[in-house]
């Protein structure tokens, strides 16, 4: 690491340059296991995160259900991150926190990171930076609900928090719209609290949330869930009154059959969006399908020596797929950094009934781990992989269904008997 401080005319400090082979931005399980990697291939490292600790989201999740594939052990959110934690500060890393990046910028043969931390600005230059911003939960005005603006609306992920850190309960009689994960787990943590949770409400005709929390957060309460249902308003001045649901048969409203939950709380459960407003401004070029970055076999976007990873490139089901995930980013911009990268590479396609492919190119030569997501929700599924009019692979999956990531991983054997070429396409289709 290489340190320089510049001064204004009156020699007084007002900027810390630093270097760095590799800057991380963000210091939650795709941070740190990113970093942690980096730093085991004998590069130096800095993990920059905005908050007052490592960890990320993990920190408020005080549930268990964590570590199973990454530490063969049950653990909750807190011990999951407090693992990565205790090597990070045995490492060689740096770590910021406190720190914002509020911008990239490609200085010739690296990239400044401009970020604002308690002590003043600090300007850090790295040849390689690893997106590691995680995501955001989606509020009342990305999904319009009509009605007035009454107090006791909060994002699952916010009561969360409030429960779990700040030891508030943000209501006594809940209603919670959408039915993804963290909206499942609130209603069983509401419930331990002593708080009704009066129904979940699901715009889908199916839940968006892992199997086994709609089993161990719904079922084993009895907490009502409508599917196939949109809340058509909300009620209420000064506190939220009630909510008004509206039953969806054959894609239309059925406004006739219209009912009226009453509650004093309301938290939505509606989806989570990458964090990459960074990542657009930088240049980097995103992906609609996904909200993250477009990346190649190496999780490289489409600015050479900015990798992404875990929740900022894709939404993961699992901490344990991101770790999995953030570790060959680690890997991958390790290698980078010494000069290597894919002579070859071919481009992945989302094909019938598939929303989305990640990454979005495959190197023939290497191990590759793909990632995808189902349209639909289908018993005895088959996964097939076309390469022109040619079904390469066929696959057969129990179940599948949007909320659950279906893995898959190619290495060359698989490779080396097809006819490819730098312009072929590799199409991932469900029926």
């Amino acid at each position: 690491m290489k340190e320089l401080q510049k001064t204004d005319l009156n020699n007084n400090t007002i900027l810390l340059c630093r270097t760095y082979n590799a800057v991380v931005i963000g210091g939650g399980a795709a941070g740190m296991a990113a970093a942690l990697e980096l730093d085991a291939q004998g590069f130096s490292c800095a993990i920059v995160e905005r908050e007052e600790h490592l960890g990320g989201i993990l920190m408020q999740c005080i549930h268990n259900g964590f570590g199973l594939h990454e530490f063969k052990e049950e653990l909750t959110g807190p011990e999951f991150a407090e693992r990565f934690i205790e090597r990070v500060i045995k490492s060689r890393i740096a770590v910021y926190l406190n720190t914002t990046v509020t911008g990239i910028t490609n200085d010739n043969s690296s990239y400044s990171l401009c970020c604002i931390s308690p002590s003043g600005v600090i300007k850090i230059q790295s040849r390689a930076v690893l997106l590691a911003m995680g995501c955001r939960e989606r509020n009342r005005g990305n999904i319009r609900i009509p009605g007035s603006r009454p107090a006791g609306v909060y994002t699952a992920g916010l009561a969360q928090r409030l429960v779990n850190i700040e030891g508030y309960i943000p209501g006594k009689k809940i209603v919670i719209i959408g039915s993804g994960d963290i909206g499942l787990i609130m209603a069983r943590r509401m419930s331990w609290t002593g708080c009704k949770v009066e129904a979940v409400v699901e715009i889908m005709p199916y839940p968006a949330g892992l199997t086994r929390n709609i089993v161990q957060c719904l079922r084993d309460f009895d907490i009502p869930l409508f599917l196939s249902s949109q809340t058509t308003c909300i009620f209420g001045n000064d506190r939220v009154e009630g909510i008004e649901v509206t039953p969806i048969e054959n894609s239309v409203l059925a406004h006739n059959k219209k009912f009226r939950i009453d509650c004093d709380t309301v938290l939505l459960s509606v989806g989570l969006v990458p964090e990459n407003e960074l990542s657009r401004a930088a240049g980097i070029k995103i992906n609609a399908a996904t909200n993250g970055p477009f990346v190649d076999s190496f999780l490289m976007t489409n600015m050479d020596g900015i990798f992404a990873c875990g929740n900022v490139l894709h939404v993961h089901d699992l901490a344990d797929w991101v770790c999995e995930e953030s570790r060959r980013a680690g890997r991958y911009a390790a290698l980078w950094l010494k000069g290597e990268h894919p002579s070859i590479q071919i481009k992945t396609k989302a094909g019938s009934h598939v929303r989305y492919v990640n990454p979005t190119q495959l190197a023939p030569d290497r191990e590759n781990h793909i990632y995808l997501r189902s349209m639909i929700v289908k018993s005895d599924a088959v996964l097939e992989l076309r390469l022109g009019d040619r079904v390469v692979l066929s696959k057969k999956e129990r179940h599948i269904q949007p909320s659950e990531m279906i893995c898959l991983k190619l290495d060359p054997e698989f490779f080396k008997y097809l006819d490819i070429s730098s312009e072929s396409i590799l199409e991932f289709c469900i029926r």
